[in-house]
């Protein structure tokens, strides 16, 4: 069984075929293995719908969640064409990011069995290992346009939720787990070492990769900067439990200088006096482990939020007059490429409390030495003070759209080093793990004295080509004249939805979002719903922050930059009764329903299946509810298969139109409200160059 553990993650650059296929094919098993055996830790099934953490699915979510992910992405990258269990593979499809830290998610879930979603995992296991044969390999090995990404994403992804769904467990009743062997413990602990402040060298440092890296990297690893770094002081250790008690005795959580307005907004709501993991035990602590309780160690480092690292940092800075902070990321990273010369795959033996290879917990901070500094990797990641960024050269792997970009709001702080549980991808110099500021990891911090100022990374403007043409319809000017395409709409639709101010809408194929905004001027609330992340990143931004930017090619090289806002459009008071979420139109959620009026833009033709859209669609609807369909028909075999379009064929020898087929398909739940009306879309790719299209709007009356 210790087979599966101390794991090094696999060169995709490997040029043997065969060699490749058995190593991808053992290193899958394992980590199927492992994850498996964490959840061994869980006292029965009846745990796993426990709420360990109130911002946080269950644990069911994650069992189905890790394998459901393998056919998603295997399905949109279009290495396999059938699913295994359509509902499971929505239902298991999108975990949690709550927007703040009072953001609770209070969504009900029929959830499955728990053998349902043992025998969904084993249908997963046998796909992936038949696919793991028949898929082509050559001696190039597998880079990022290989059909094998989608594999190789799948074993990282369930390997990072091994860490993740190992937190939860942590946060549950003790009496609802069990501590097992396979689960060892560290069994040193002890008086903790004076921390010290040691000089380190200034210096270039480079950050990011490119595709010839040999080892499996997620979006936001890919590009490069370059950061000269003046001379700074570095803790000699991570803060370990006793040095961090001394702030707690210093009321440190009761004053608010120490703390910025979130970190004192969020300790307030929380009611926080400690960190999450400890516990108080007559005049000592105990020190809550993944499934046991021990005395606190007082020299094992101290686990905590960012916000509280932060307001450690501020204390320091206040009793010693010196400017103490967290260190930047390039900061951690020029101290790692100075004392760390070689990466996990290449380890005889992890250099550090990482990768499974010592214990599962943490351990002494003056246990694993690199230089003159403990732990520069591992036992516990690290936070710094640089929210994650895009590097130049940043690009969006086209089957995980929703990876990156949505942290790239400047509220999820890098974590960096791994912690005792960190295996592949996380175990890697170049890996870039960010998390919101009061979430909770196997995380804890060292602090740094520097009076350099933090590189800032503001948010950049929007700029994929993919992405532009949307922001362009949705909020720029109609280079025909007239009114913005999103305003015709709504105002063709007027008429017949004027008579439903205070009602519920849901806003299908949304893009960036205008025309949700602009339903809202009638409606109570707007739902709008897109299966491009990238698209609802912007439209939850200009909700949240009232203003999106992008950039867009006027000519050749000539390029100009877009600043557009809810309140120059009138639109401010709108915000509050919109949201949007990442879908798939072919399989919703059942959480979207009981809309009294519904807009599809563009979704029959973005539809995978739209013959299964539109029959369920009556299901979302209230009683005599309106359905409004603006499509061009524009099918895109890259996205709908040719047996799955409803209509640009022949039927029985006579030309079939989309039209025809959405009314043959509505006419036992609807009744048709008005003609098809025309209405002209603009995308525009350069200030003289753009792509028309003309939509079909039609309106339907549901029956019952």
């Amino acid at each position: 069984m210790d087979d599966i553990k101390g794991i090094r993650t696999i060169n995709l650059r490997e040029n043997d075929p065969g060699k490749l296929r058995d190593q991808l094919r053992h290193y899958f098993h394992q980590t199927f293995s492992i994850e498996e055996k964490l959840y061994e830790s869980l006292a029965d099934d009846a745990t796993f719908y426990l709420r360990a953490d109130p911002l946080r699915h269950p644990l069911v979510f994650y069992l189905g969640h890790t394998a459901a992910f393998y056919i998603n992405k295997l399905i949109i990258g279009r290495v396999i064409g059938e699913r295994l269990d359509p509902a499971l593979e929505s239902m298991f499809a999108i975990g949690v990011d709550e927007m703040s830290w009072d953001d609770l998610n209070d969504a009900h879930y029929d959830w499955p069995t728990i053998p349902e979603v043992r025998a969904y995992r084993d249908k997963v296991r046998a796909r992936v290992d038949a696919l793991i044969t028949e898929l082509p390999l050559d001696e190039r090995g597998i880079g990022w346009e290989s059909p094998w990404w989608g594999v190789i994403m799948g074993i990282e992804h369930q390997r990072i939720h091994l860490e993740t769904s190992s937190v939860l467990i942590r946060q549950l009743p003790l009496d609802k787990v069990r501590q097992l062997d396979f689960w060892k413990v560290c069994p040193e602990s002890g008086v903790a070492p004076i921390n010290e402040l040691l000089p380190v060298e200034g210096g270039t440092v480079k950050l990011g990769k490119d595709d010839s890296d040999p080892w499996y990297g997620w979006d936001n690893e890919y590009g490069s900067a370059t950061f000269k770094l003046k001379p700074f002081r570095a803790s000699k250790y991570l803060v370990s439990n006793a040095e961090f008690l001394e702030f707690i005795e210093a009321g440190g959580y009761q004053k608010e200088e120490y703390w910025t307005e979130e970190g004192w907004s969020w300790l307030v709501w929380q009611q926080a006096s400690l960190p999450r993991f400890w516990r108080k035990a007559g005049s000592g602590y105990k020190l809550r482990l993944m499934a046991s309780e021990i005395p606190l160690p007082k020299n094992w480092p101290v686990e905590c939020n960012y916000l509280e690292a932060k307001a450690f940092c501020n204390w320091k800075a206040s009793r010693t007059g010196r400017p103490v902070r967290l260190p930047s990321e390039e900061e951690w990273m020029l101290l790692r490429d100075s004392l760390v010369p070689s990466d996990q795959p290449l380890w005889d033996k992890a250099p550090g409390n990482i990768n499974l290879e010592w214990w599962a917990s943490s351990c002494p901070v003056d246990r694993f030495a690199f230089g003159d500094l403990f732990d520069v990797i591992g036992n516990v990641w690290q936070w710094t003070e640089t929210p994650i960024y895009a590097f130049p050269g940043f690009k969006i792997h086209p089957i995980y759209d929703d990876f990156s970009v949505p942290t790239f709001d400047g509220r999820h702080n890098l974590i960096k080093g791994g912690s005792w549980i960190s295996t592949g991808n996380e175990a890697l110099r170049n890996s870039r793990y960010a998390f919101r500021r009061h979430f909770y990891q196997h995380a804890g911090f060292r602090y740094i004295e520097s009076d350099a100022p933090l590189a800032e990374h503001s948010e950049p403007h929007e700029s994929d080509p993919a992405i532009i043409p949307w922001c362009d319809a949705n909020w720029g000017d109609n280079p025909l004249g007239g009114k913005n395409f999103e305003l015709q709409l709504v105002e063709a639709l007027h008429p017949w939805i004027a008579g439903l101010e205070g009602k519920k809408a849901l806003h299908l194929g949304c893009k960036t979002g205008r025309a949700s905004f602009e339903l809202a001027r009638i409606f109570a609330s707007v739902t709008g719903l897109d299966f491009t992340t990238r698209l609802i990143r912007l439209a939850t931004q200009m909700k949240e922050k009232g203003y999106i930017r992008y950039v867009r090619v006027d000519e050749g090289e000539i390029q100009s930059y877009v600043e557009v806002s809810l309140a120059e459009l009138g639109l401010e008071e709108t915000a509050a009764r919109v949201e949007f979420w990442q879908a798939d139109v072919s399989n919703l959620m059942a959480k979207f329903g009981a809309y009294d009026f519904i807009l599809a833009e563009n979704a029959v033709e973005g539809a995978i299946n739209p013959g299964r859209f539109l029959r369920d669609i009556h299901n979302r609807l209230n009683s005599k509810g309106i359905l409004a369909i603006a499509d061009s028909y524009g099918w895109d075999p890259q996205i709908t298969r040719a047996e799955d379009r409803i209509g640009g064929f022949r039927k029985d020898g006579e030309p079939y139109s989309a039209f025809e087929g959405i009314r043959d398909i509505l006419d036992r739940e609807f009744e048709p409200l008005a003609e098809p009306v025309d209405l002209w879309q603009t995308l525009r790719i350069e200030e003289r160059r753009h792509i028309l299209r003309k939509l079909q709007l039609t309106l339907w009356k549901k029956r019952i």
